[in-house]
């Protein structure tokens, strides 16, 4: 019989003296933190449930139930409770438990990293313990494990908290460390006392980030001590997940990285946020001077030197060919102050719409579709209610533990607490190991999928028609479409079992709260578009959007890309997606910027190439973009940007992009400005100055001020706050954005349209932002380029866990390169038998766009007849044979699905 407990009883306590109030089910610990007390915890963690085995946090309780000495993270208060947390008798007990740790743990601070920020250090200086009365007592003795690329295991100085076991069961739910033996000899150490290096751990670091003493400690912490670094909370700059961290900095230099406790992350990072999102800032080849291309030669130049030929030369191309033969390719890892910048310098100095941004090539599907068919090209529901009270995830094309690590953890935890996860994936991704099914399509086939599930859910009266007949559009034309899926139609197509889609149609439907993850294994096809809106389709039809739990939630690829489109850096849209085509968005952004704009939509930046060719396009400025790693058919790009007549490129390093501009200008990075991220959930993050630019680089901003000027059109900020205080004037969905309410803790998601509005978590709620929904009337179409004898093969491609984009970052961090530093393809062993390849052995892979070489893994994470290439390395870099078919409404390219032949080397 379960006992009920009303939420608004209060219970009388008294902790210190101090009388107080608190809810049922409120723990000491907790109470006292409530009145400012501070008791010492060294197993605590406030991300999981109390495990009581340091006794550090005793307590002597009085009155109440309980009487002596408890436990204050376990202990509950009850009624009447007197409670002492300094008695004699609690001290007394405390020393005890230092003692004992003493007893078993080596004393040399002095050369210990964590000097000066270990918990046990503290605690022993605060209560006296200068050494161990059990001098008699058994030390650890066991060697320290230095494998790991990124830190180091010494058990002399493990006290037994168990907090690096119980992250990385509980949190991380990877299971790499446990406890071995009993009493004395009791040791934490990973699965059969492997060296960490060969476990299948996944160098997050978390276990060492709260580990209160220094028996896991980073190897950079070598470099400092805690007194001597100033801590920077930022956001990181890799996937859009948006975790919140802390930059460690030491004479105008990071030297480490802490999680912090955000709201999409809770005191986790990735690999990557730990330890790649800051050693490529201080990189000694950062670009630090301008450059001009002199008799072929790019050599230095001063600013004013390089600013006045740049725009010497884009005023004669608009004299000789009119502003739109310029464009502009804005950058996604740049905060929305930058990007709001950049293209307010593309429209009202260069006077074209011809700016874009990479999400043209990762997500442009995502913002074209759900606002056709919902209104809002976004992530409707934050990533904590998706993967906290859910019954049934349907997560399709994504790969969330490499590609968004930390929410992949999130849902990893969901399965753990009884949540069914449908995994549809052309690979044994990750998160199969975790699904209640796994539907193993084939590449491309993403719109016949959908329509199957639609199919089996309208058959079998699982459709929610009051949802249908009240919130929605277009309902009765898409259902004649669907009688053309039955499941054994679909089954063949996607290359699954009927039976399964049976099943997945059924677990989705039938759940109360399911949403619907997805990312570019939806969008990079020649139809990405159409399977975006069939998935909305599919939430639609069982009325699971606008509420808690649900939704249509598209996993954005790169920090800012949600931003970057935000701020108007697409060429149809102002900032807040604001139509060019509309004369009222036209009048509205010439009043507030006082020059007349351009009226004509802009090119793509998937147009803007084919334009570059033919000769209509002779201008390109590139802001933090590298198309020639990034974009499909590299021979394509490489010839569109020698095609060009003058080329600007504003970087970091000398990218392969960079290689042929004609100016390139030294930026910053993250950590070098101030701003704001816009992360996948919408929500909007911080970014600040935690170190100063190297060199004569400039902050992005004053450059394009700088340009702007040149140009005819003066315009000047005081500081990136000034330009969020623009974008909330122009843009209604930021309209009640600023940097002060940011820093004052605030967690904002747009739509926030005013001052005093709190932000909007989830989208949709009681009606959709177009008005009704929209049922999008898609068929199935075959990917543009499919196998045959010529080439066998269908390519498909994605991201890894270590690396990151085309590795500009992350490749800086020595770590990250020692796990895995080159490209590899993906091959079914049936297919490797057929052609006599081993695992490890050298393959030609050749399409009809070119060859490159790579390194085989052979196994069963891809059906036969199908591979997968990451596109992180300039050594078989898999774009060089991608295919550059664009969708028809996005303009986003097919990189998932491509023509191939691989031989041995």
């Amino acid at each position: 019989m379960s006992h009920h407990i009303d939420p608004d009883t209060r219970i009388h306590i008294e902790i210190d003296h101090i009388p107080c109030e608190v809810a049922p089910e409120t723990t000491i610990l907790s109470a006292a933190a409530g009145l400012g007390i501070q008791i010492p915890t060294l197993c605590y963690m406030k991300e999981l449930a109390p495990d009581g085995s340091c006794r550090m946090c005793v307590v002597e309780v009085d009155g109440g139930r309980k009487k002596g000495l408890v436990t204050a993270c376990s202990e509950h208060c009850t009624e009447g409770m007197v409670i002492s947390t300094r008695s004699e008798k609690v001290m007394e007990a405390r020393r005890f438990v230092l003692d004992l740790l003493m007893s078993n743990h080596r004393e040399h601070c002095f050369s210990c990293p964590q000097n000066g920020s270990c918990k046990l250090q503290d605690y022993c200086m605060e209560y006296g313990v200068e050494y161990t009365s059990y001098d008699s007592g058994k030390r650890v003795n066991a060697p320290k494990d230095t494998s790991s690329p990124f830190f180091e295991y010494n058990p002399e100085l493990c006290i037994m908290c168990r907090r690096c076991v119980r992250i990385c069961e509980e949190l991380q739910c990877r299971n790499v460390i446990s406890l071995k033996d009993r009493s004395f000899d009791t040791i934490i150490t990973t699965a059969y006392g492997r060296p960490w290096s060969e476990t299948t751990c996944e160098s997050c670091g978390n276990c060492v980030s709260h580990c209160p003493t220094g028996a896991l400690s980073a190897k950079d912490h070598k470099k400092y001590r805690s007194w001597e670094v100033r801590k920077v909370r930022t956001t990181c700059p890799h996937c859009a997940t948006g975790c919140q961290m802390d930059l460690l900095v030491k004479d105008n230099r990071i030297v480490g990285a802490e999680p912090a406790d955000g709201p999409s992350n809770h005191n986790l990072l990735c690999v990557k946020g730990k330890f790649g999102s800051y050693k490529f800032v201080g990189s000694g080849d950062r670009l630090t001077h301008p450059l001009i291309r002199r008799n072929g030669q790019l050599e230095q130049a001063s600013w004013d030197e390089a600013l006045d030929y740049m725009a010497e030369q884009f005023r004669e191309i608009q004299k000789k060919y009119g502003n739109d033969a310029i464009a502009g390719f804005s950058c996604s890892r740049a905060p929305n102050e930058d990007n709001f910048v950049f293209q307010k310098m593309m429209r009202a100095a260069f006077r074209t719409n011809n700016v874009d941004n990479c999400a043209r090539i990762c997500h442009s599907a995502s913002v074209t579709g759900l606002a056709m068919t919902l209104g809002s090209g976004a992530m409707t529901n934050p990533i904590a209610d998706i993967t906290g009270d859910v019954d049934v995830i349907l997560l399709v094309g994504s790969n969330p533990t490499e590609a968004h690590p930390v929410a992949g953890t999130q849902i990893r935890r969901a399965v753990r607490r009884g949540t069914k996860l449908i995994v549809v994936d052309p690979r044994k991704i990750d998160l199969t190991n975790d699904a209640a099914l796994h539907l193993q399509i084939k590449p491309g086939t993403n719109v016949a999928f959908a329509n199957g599930m639609m199919h089996i859910i309208l058959k079998e009266g699982l459709a929610d028609m009051d949802f249908i007949s009240s919130r929605t559009e277009g309902f009765e034309i898409l259902e004649q479409i669907l009688e053309d899926y039955p499941p054994e139609k679909v089954a063949q197509i996607c290359h699954i079992r009927q039976e399964d889609l049976i099943q997945a149609a059924r677990m989705y439907a039938g759940a109360r709260k399911a949403p619907i993850i997805y990312c570019l294994g939806v969008t990079e096809h020649s139809t990405g578009t159409e399977g975006v809106m069939s998935l909305s389709n599919l939430a639609m039809m069982t009325g699971k959007l606008g509420r808690p739990g649900c939704g249509i939630n598209p996993l954005r690829g790169q920090n800012n890309v949600q931003g970057a489109c935000d701020m108007g850096c697409l060429p149809t849209d102002f900032p807040g997606y604001q139509k060019v085509a509309n004369p009222d968005v036209i009048h509205k952004f010439q009043t507030a910027w006082s020059v007349e704009l351009n009226t004509r939509p802009g090119l793509t930046s998937t147009e803007v190439f084919p334009a570059a060719i033919k000769g209509s396009i002779k201008g390109l400025y590139i802001f933090g973009e590298d198309p020639i790693v990034t974009d499909p058919d590299t021979g394509h790009i490489e010839k569109a940007l020698k095609n060009l007549d003058f080329l600007v490129v504003q970087e970091l390093f000398m990218t392969e992009t960079a290689a042929y501009a004609d100016v390139v200008l030294p930026g910053v990075s993250y950590a070098e400005k101030e701003g704001t991220f816009t992360n996948t959930e919408r929500r909007l993050q911080r970014v600040r100055k935690a170190v100063e630019p190297a060199g004569l680089a400039r902050d992005d901003i004053q450059i394009f001020c700088d340009v702007m000027g040149r140009m005819g059109y003066p315009c000047h900020y005081d500081s990136a706050a000034q330009v969020m205080d623009e974008i909330a004037c122009v843009t209604p969905s930021y309209g009640g954005i600023s940097h002060a309410r940011l820093d004052s803790g605030e967690s904002l998601q747009w739509p926030c349209p005013s001052k005093d509005h709190p932000g909007t978590p989830i989208l949709h709620a009681g009606r959709f932002s177009r008005g009704l929904g929209y049922f999008y009337p898609a068929v199935y179409k075959e990917s543009r380029e499919l196998p045959d004898e010529e080439y066998p093969i269908l390519l498909t491609t994605g991201r890894m866990l270590y690396h990151y984009n085309t590795r500009a970052m992350t490749k800086r961090t020595e770590g990250l390169n020692e796990i895995c530093s080159e490209s590899y393809i993906e091959v079914n062993e049936e297919d490797a038998k057929a052609l006599g390849i081993s695992h490890g052995d050298k393959v030609l892979v050749s399409s009809r766009r070119g060859r490159i070489t790579s390194t085989a893994r052979v196994g069963q994470k891809v059906s036969p007849h199908e591979a997968f290439m990451t596109f992180h390395f300039a050594d078989g870099n898999v774009n060089r044979i991608t295919n550059a078919a664009l969708d028809d409404l996005a303009r986003i390219p097919e990189y998932k699905a491509c023509a191939i032949r691989i031989q041995k080397a």
